[in-house]
């Protein structure tokens, strides 16, 4: 493994800086959040109205915290359970190849420590993909779910230049290994969706991304209902420090980090 604080696993980080900086990637200025469209407001607002609400309830937010002190450099457990659960393949392009998760490497400029975490789909609770879309493609669930309806996502990509995150990726090739459970198609726009249909078919199910991480041993991975003040995940917010990816955005990610 390199000390060149890039990727973990051989994912694409060109949207990040050979050493990422560890002030600016969590709160620094200029990142990407909005995109002009004209006419911007109507747009906007077809977006907001498109929301899909049926079956789930504002009773849960599901989120999920990451303790970068158990996430293992070198490790790629999680980017590997994300891909077999979901049908995504590896077409040895990274710099197009779909990526609903990736693990980057921080670097503090001024310690020279070198934090390892999985970067995805962080949840905003104000989520300016949802913002952008002009089909209305992307929504929130009231449960706090981000997803992207195939059906009517166009494949304009904006909702992946508003994302600060780099959390989108769009699909270039034909999907080879389709998932029931997880339609894709080339054309479309695709990212972490929490592995919904777990969720949906059991809320006591966590995504593959956590559960392979607790299979490693390294249970770095807390996924829960933020609304339940008696989770695992809820409680862990409560008693230790924990940071959001580029808060000053103040989009209240559903995704936490602890030990950054």
């Amino acid at each position: 493994m390199s000390d060149n604080p890039t990727s973990a696993s051989q994912c694409d980080l060109s949207v990040l800086n050979a050493e990422v900086d560890r002030r600016g990637f969590l709160g620094g200025v200029g990142a990407v959040t909005a995109v002009t469209l004209v006419p911007g407001v109507m747009l906007m607002g077809l977006a907001q109205a498109r929301s899909r609400d049926e079956a789930v309830t504002d009773a849960h937010r599901w989120g999920m915290l990451i303790d970068t002190n158990q996430c293992i450099r070198g490790c790629d457990a999680c980017f590997s359970a994300c891909r077999e659960e979901n049908g995504l393949v590896s077409h040895d392009r990274p710099q197009t190849d779909v990526q609903w998760i990736r693990k980057v490497n921080l670097k503090d400029l001024r310690t020279q420590r070198i934090t390892s975490l999985p970067v995805m789909c962080q949840h905003c609770q104000n989520p300016p993909c949802v913002d952008v879309c002009p089909t209305g493609a992307s929504f929130r669930r009231a449960d706090g779910i981000v997803l992207v309806d195939r059906h009517i996502c166009i494949g304009c990509r904006y909702c992946m230049m508003a994302c600060p995150y780099k959390a989108r990726s769009f699909a270039h090739e034909v999907a080879t290994n389709q998932k029931p459970h997880a339609p894709r198609g080339k054309g479309t726009v695709e990212a972490c969706t929490f592995c919904v249909h777990r969720v949906d078919e059991d809320s006591g199910r966590v995504p593959a991304c956590a559960e392979a991480c607790a299979a490693k041993g390294h249970n770095a991975m807390v996924f829960g209902d933020l609304n339940d003040p008696d989770s695992q995940i809820s409680r862990d917010l409560k008693n230790y420090p924990t940071t959001e990816l580029r808060g000053d955005l103040r989009l209240n990610p559903g995704v936490r980090y602890g030990n950054i």
